[in-house]
C-alpha cells in the first residue's frame, strides 16, 4: 500500500430491509481509504459508491460525530464500537486497520433492541427505563438554587462519573445476557449520590428495574464485558450501587 493510494478493505455488512425481513452479511469493497479518516467517513464514501451504482446505501445511525451522543452504535469485528479503549465508532480511525483487512460490521444484538434497518436498531427501551424513574420530579427551585445545598466533593465526583454514561447501548451489545444493568446502574447511582435524588430513591430503583425486565433485557451475571465495551469507561461499581439501592428500597414502603 502506498500512502498516496490509501488502503483497500473488504467490508462484510449486515443488510436487513426492515424489522421483519431476513438479514444477511453482504460484501463490499472500500477502495483508497485514508488512514486519517474516521470509520463513519469511510462508510460515507462506501455509500457514495453504492449510490452511483444504483445500490441502496447502508443505513447506520450517527449524529454528533464527536463521541458525545452515542448514536454510532455498531459491532465491528465482533466488538461494540470496534474495541478501542473509550472510543465510539465516530472516533475510531481507519489507521486502526491494515491494507487488505476484512471488517465485519453488524448492529447491536439484543431482544430489547429490534433492528430497524441494516445497522440501525431501536433503542427506545433505554428511554423507557429513564422515563420510569430516572429523574427528579420534586421542585428543586430555579437555576441559582442548584448551588444552595452543599454537596461533598466525593459525592459530586461520584455522581459525575455515573453521569458520563451516554446511553449508547454498548453495554447491552457486549453483554452475553443483553442486560442494561450498567446503564441503569449509572442512572440510579447518579441521582442516589445527590441530596435532590434521595427523596424518590426507593421508588426510582424499583420502577427502573421493573421496566428493565419488561423491556426484555437479561440479568447481570458479572461478566464485566459491559465495562470493557463502554466508550466512556463506566465502572461496574455502579451495578453494585444499583443492587444496594434496590435492597434498601425493599424496606422502604
Amino acid at each position: 500500500m502506498s500512502e498516496q493510494n490509501g488502503m483497500n478493505l473488504t467490508l462484510y455488512v449486515w443488510r436487513q430491509k426492515g424489522p421483519n425481513a431476513t438479514g444477511k452479511l453482504e460484501s463490499y469493497q472500500a477502495h483508497n481509504v485514508s488512514p486519517d479518516e474516521s470509520f463513519l467517513e469511510m462508510l460515507d464514501e462506501v455509500n457514495e459508491d453504492l449510490i452511483k451504482k444504483g445500490i441502496e446505501p447502508i443505513a447506520f445511525d450517527h449524529d454528533c460525530r464527536e463521541g458525545i451522543c452515542g448514536m454510532c452504535s455498531q459491532v465491528i469485528n465482533g466488538v461494540p464500537h470496534g474495541g478501542q479503549d473509550r472510543t465510539t465508532v465516530c472516533q475510531l480511525h481507519m489507521r486502526s486497520f491494515k491494507d487488505g483487512d476484512s471488517i465485519y460490521i453488524e448492529p447491536w444484538r439484543a431482544k430489547a433492541f429490534p433492528i430497524v434497518k441494516d445497522l440501525v436498531v431501536d433503542r427506545a427501551a433505554l428511554d423507557k427505563i429513564i422515563q420510569s424513574g430516572g429523574y427528579v420530579s420534586c421542585h428543586t427551585g430555579g437555576v441559582p438554587d442548584g448551588n444552595a445545598i452543599p454537596i461533598p466533593k466525593k459525592a459530586a465526583d461520584y455522581a459525575m462519573d455515573a453521569a458520563e454514561c451516554i446511553g449508547c447501548g454498548a453495554c447491552v451489545a457486549g453483554c452475553p445476557n443483553s442486560t442494561a444493568m450498567l446503564f441503569t446502574g449509572a442512572k440510579v447511582s447518579q441521582l442516589a449520590a445527590l441530596p435532590q435524588g434521595k427523596a424518590e430513591a426507593a421508588q426510582r430503583v424499583r420502577e427502573m428495574l421493573k421496566t428493565l425486565e419488561e423491556c426484555g433485557f437479561g440479568n447481570c451475571s458479572n461478566h464485566y464485558e459491559c465495562q470493557a465495551a463502554c466508550p466512556k469507561g463506566i465502572n461496574v461499581k455502579f451495578i453494585a450501587k444499583l443492587n444496594r439501592e434496590y435492597m434498601k428500597s425493599i424496606f422502604i414502603k
